[in-house]
């Protein structure tokens, strides 16, 4: 007999047909609802959901949904399911890690490099008609070539943007990161530092770092100050890292030279964020794995993971809870 499985997202057509033949599957596209009761309903007699579900999976959830043995996001992050309470129940939770380290490493590469050239303030010039004559020194951008480059956080995509420092711009590499990474320091002569150390020495520094109990809010205002005056942060991680009120007035009081950011404390950014009222700040909606080629990994990738999950299979790279069993 076939396992009942709740669909949350869409995924591509070829994708969907596995989970049709694999499960009797219920597609429940409310993608903006989060009411908890929803959800719930849906779920009362699935054993496996797949998704990015948009509400918080915790005690109080479960307890409404007794047949669930397994959840497989379309993600790195699972930020809203509580992990004790998956133990608790016995739910097994999958993720996306590996497929989506080189675009999500490009993304934010693509982030230092617009934003030291100030690639989207100068095309705007042109587009508002204000380019007159030549660049005068206002609009000069800042060398990335041979610079200094923190990464805080040396997982898959913190390795694989030390890659690209090192082998295409002869960057210095000094890292932030709980344990040290031998392979990488050998390979790209990468120095692991404290925190503070990183923020001080650096030119760039990247956030790839996951949100936890212990880095939210890591980036203070306080930190912000250790930083040089012609440094520029990047942020691909999570929004909820860094105080972004404090980095709002880091940028507008110039502590720091400019930032890019593809996550936000708040998504979808509000249309009256401060943030918007800065040309030292470049914004990309939350878009690091957003190439047609990753999403359908990460999808494929996701189906994988609740097909083995639901047929009793050891756990393998992709669980994030591999206690549960």
């Amino acid at each position: 007999m076939k396992k009942n499985v709740v669909l949350f997202s869409k995924i591509p057509a070829d994708q969907q047909a596995r989970l049709e033949e694999a499960f009797n599957l219920a597609v429940f596209n409310h993608g903006s609802n989060s009411d908890l009761a929803n959800y719930a309903k849906v779920l009362a007699n699935a054993e496996g959901m797949i998704g990015n579900i948009p509400t918080k999976v915790n005690d109080e959830f479960l307890s409404q949904t007794p047949k669930l043995k397994a959840a497989a996001t379309i993600s790195v992050g699972f930020d809203n399911y509580d992990l004790i309470a998956l133990k608790k129940h016995g739910i097994r939770l999958m993720n996306t890690p590996k497929v989506l380290t080189e675009s999500t490493a490009d993304l934010i590469f693509t982030l230092l490099m617009a934003t030291a050239r100030r690639t989207v303030e100068l095309s705007n010039l042109i587009h508002n008609g204000k380019w007159k004559k030549g660049i005068t020194p206002e609009y000069y951008g800042t060398d990335i070539y041979g610079k200094t480059i923190g990464i805080l956080g040396m997982g898959r995509i913190g390795q694989a943007i030390a890659k690209r420092a090192y082998c295409g711009f002869d960057m210095n590499i000094i890292y932030y990161n709980r344990s040290a990474h031998t392979e990488i320091e050998q390979a790209y002569k990468a120095k692991r530092l404290e925190l503070d150390n990183v923020l001080k020495q650096a030119d760039f520094v990247v956030i790839i770092l996951p949100l936890t109990k212990e880095t939210t809010q890591l980036i203070t205002k306080e930190k912000l100050t250790l930083m040089k005056p012609s440094a520029i942060l990047i942020n691909g991680a999570r929004g909820k890292i860094v105080d972004q009120q404090a980095l709002f007035e880091a940028l507008k009081n110039k502590t720091i030279k400019a930032a890019g950011l593809d996550v936000f404390e708040v998504e979808p950014l509000p249309t009256d964020s401060p943030l918007l009222q800065l040309n030292n700040v470049l914004l990309s909606p939350h878009v690091g794995s957003a190439t047609a080629e990753t999403r359908y990994a990460m999808a494929k990738c996701a189906v994988d993971n609740i097909i083995a999950a639901l047929k009793d299979e050891k756990p393998t790279d992709n669980w994030v809870n591999p206690e549960v069993g």
